[in-house]
């Protein structure tokens, strides 16, 4: 299947992308709905949950993506494979984000991934970056104890920026102490740190535990 083009940055601040996303029937995407979830925030292509997924066959998997052609894609590459402890949601996370985990069983959730999130460069377009504080107080609400939230970025000022919303909430344990990771945690890199180290350039990692 060709791949879809589509704009490599959307504003999460636009009026199309403030209402919330609609849940789907939760029993009617995956297999097992006990099993405990890995959600991915800002999935892109999805790729790199398609391959956990096959991986680690006793999770689920939601991908939130804000750029729907991408979702579409996804969610048929999903179906080709036939997995069904994947799904991918079209939605903002910002305004998305409680909507969608107040409809999931309580103590569910318990690894979250924001991987290489757009950088917004410009200061005044800080505030379209994805992990603002409100996402890290609905994560700290939702997160089961003892579960895990991984960021990295090959931006290290986009990772401190994250890092800080993160370390500031009282909810989370910075893992590691103020070092970056050396490696991975997860059995499966994105497309964008396999590009990233492959041109001998560094990523910042960190994981947090509720």
């Amino acid at each position: 299947m060709a791949r879809v083009r589509v704009r490599e940055h959307v504003n999460p601040l636009s009026i199309r992308y403030q209402a919330s996303a609609s849940p789907p029937d939760w029993t009617k995407i995956y297999a097992d709905l006990n099993l405990p979830l890995h959600l991915d925030i800002g999935c892109g292509r999805g790729r790199f949950l398609w391959h956990m997924a096959q991986i680690q066959t006793d999770w689920n998997f939601l991908g939130l993506e804000i750029r729907e052609p991408l979702v579409e894609e996804a969610n048929l590459w999903r179906d080709e494979k036939g997995l069904t402890n994947l799904h991918y949601l079209f939605c903002n996370a910002n305004s998305s984000l409680k909507p969608i985990l107040e409809t999931l069983p309580a103590g569910i959730l318990q690894r979250v991934s924001i991987q290489f999130p757009d950088p917004w460069f410009k200061k005044k377009h800080h505030k379209r970056r994805v992990v603002q504080q409100e996402l890290v107080n609905e994560l700290a609400t939702y997160l089961a104890i003892g579960g895990e939230v991984f960021i990295q970025s090959d931006i290290e000022e986009v990772e401190r920026e994250m890092c800080d919303r993160f370390s500031s909430h009282p909810s989370f344990k910075r893992q590691n102490g103020d070092n970056w990771l050396a490696e991975n945690p997860l059995p499966v890199p994105t497309e964008r740190e396999i590009a990233t180290l492959k041109r001998g350039e560094p990523v910042y990692r960190a994981l947090y535990q509720k």
